[in-house]
């Protein structure tokens, strides 16, 4: 078993006290009914499409599906909602903010989810936190033991997409956010620049967790009907494969 538990009488909202196996979770299957999908990509790789499509199409095949995103736990995304807004987040703050989110939702959300047996589809995961807050200068391998209690997916698939093409898409219905841009790196004044620079920097972190983490990259300049195709099939073969692990 990949966690170490440890069993306490102070537990609240059905959660368990869990203490964190560094060197195991991130490489360890793990052990619950359910099965783990989580998608990552740069904003406007087609990700979060591609997710909902999914998700409808799995229900209309009669599987049990939870969704969860990126910060929206109850207990903080507010906080860094109002945080993002004021300007307030430094590159620590913003990370240690964002792993409570993660943190919340593994606990409250995805782990109950996944003993029950569900399908859980996570937009975003921890490998969100590793891409981004590196290209925001914090240490790997301080990240990586921040985010040790995590459990690691029975597939993460990465949508690729150009930089341009990312902010191609943005582009069409707003300007860059703040920190989506990478403004507070101070790459540059001109937000459009600034978002090329920063997201440049995540996508080359996303390549390298492609190595680390055998992330299963998605062709995101492909059309939405043909991505899905792919996704689906990779999908079931997921469900298959951990269905077969099981008897």
């Amino acid at each position: 078993m990949f966690f170490s538990k440890k069993k306490s009488n102070f537990i609240q909202n059905n959660s368990e006290v869990i203490l964190p196996d560094i060197s195991n979770n991130f490489k360890t299957p793990h052990n619950y009914k359910g099965v783990l999908i989580a998608v990552e990509g740069t904003d406007g790789s087609g990700k979060s499409t591609q997710m909902y499509l999914l998700k409808k199409w799995l229900e209309s095949e009669g599987y049990g599906t939870v969704f969860t995103e990126w910060n929206s736990s109850n207990l903080v995304s507010n906080v860094i909602k109002k945080g993002k807004k004021k300007d307030l987040l430094n590159n620590t703050t913003f990370s240690l903010l964002h792993a409570t989110d993660f943190a919340d939702r593994l606990h409250k959300i995805i782990i109950p989810a996944l003993k029950d047996g569900s399908i859980v589809l996570a937009d975003r995961y921890f490998y969100t936190a590793l891409a981004r807050d590196v290209a925001r200068d914090c240490d790997p391998a301080w990240l990586r033991n921040t985010y040790s209690f995590s459990i690691r997916p029975d597939a993460v698939f990465y949508f690729k997409v150009p930089v341009e093409i990312s902010l191609e898409r943005i582009t069409m219905t707003r300007k860059p956010k703040y920190y989506e841009a990478g403004m507070d790196m101070k790459l540059s004044t001109d937000p459009f620049k600034s978002y090329l620079l920063f997201q440049s920097r995540v996508i080359e972190e996303y390549e390298k967790m492609v190595k680390e983490f055998g992330l299963d990259i998605i062709d995101g300049t492909e059309s939405i009907p043909d991505q899905q195709v792919i996704f689906r099939k990779k999908i079931i073969d997921v469900i298959n494969r951990r269905a077969n692990a099981g008897k």
